[in-house]
């Protein structure tokens, strides 16, 4: 069996070209050699900010979900409370902001569940997912790209949701089913 050296990088970059660049993202083409040393192209969209998820769970052991159309996909989506931050920011100062501006939220308790890159074979976003309990409902402040519908339902309906596919963004559920998974294990009690 070969062995791998995994912390050499196996792609040589040739050359590069930002072909497209906004505030928030740019998409870099790459001449590369392979791992196999032939010639190729890798194209990656490059993040300028973090992502950031919430999953907010109340007393009672409901959640917020937060439901709005997504231009990409052309479709109505819902998801936890979500959003990006820049690098400068704190991620916890971040995911305070961005429940609050979409559910009007304030929490006591947060606990960080995790983070990760969500699509690394074409981005390298990064993310980070919080729960927040101890709640107090305060104003909304959504930003004007935003048009919202939050809905509260009961944390186990919101497991099932990401289980069936009535859940379909992809970091919500990153968290949703992290949270599951880490109640299952008792490394979390609400």
């Amino acid at each position: 069996m070969q062995s791998i050296n995994e912390q050499k990088n196996p792609w040589t970059i040739i050359d590069q070209t930002t072909i497209y660049d906004n505030n928030w993202i740019s998409l870099i083409h790459h001449n590369v050699l392979n791992p196999a040393g032939g010639k190729g192209i890798y194209g990656k969209v490059h993040f300028k900010n973090k992502a950031i998820a919430v999953v907010v769970v109340d007393e009672n052991k409901d959640t917020y979900l937060v439901g709005q159309f997504r231009f990409t996909i052309n479709e109505y989506s819902w998801e936890v409370p979500e959003g990006g931050a820049p690098w400068s920011e704190d991620s916890l100062e971040a995911a305070k902001r961005e429940l609050l501006e979409e559910t009007g939220l304030k929490a006591a308790n947060w606990v960080r569940l995790g983070g990760g890159y969500l699509s690394n074979s074409v981005t390298d976003e990064y993310a980070e997912c919080y729960l927040a309990t101890n709640l107090t409902q305060h104003e909304a402040e959504p930003e004007e790209t935003e048009q919202l519908v939050v809905k509260k339902v009961p944390l186990n309906e919101a497991f099932a949701m990401a289980s069936d596919g009535r859940i379909m963004d992809g970091f919500s559920l990153l968290a949703l089913q992290k949270l599951e998974l880490m109640l299952l294990k008792g490394e979390i009690v609400l």
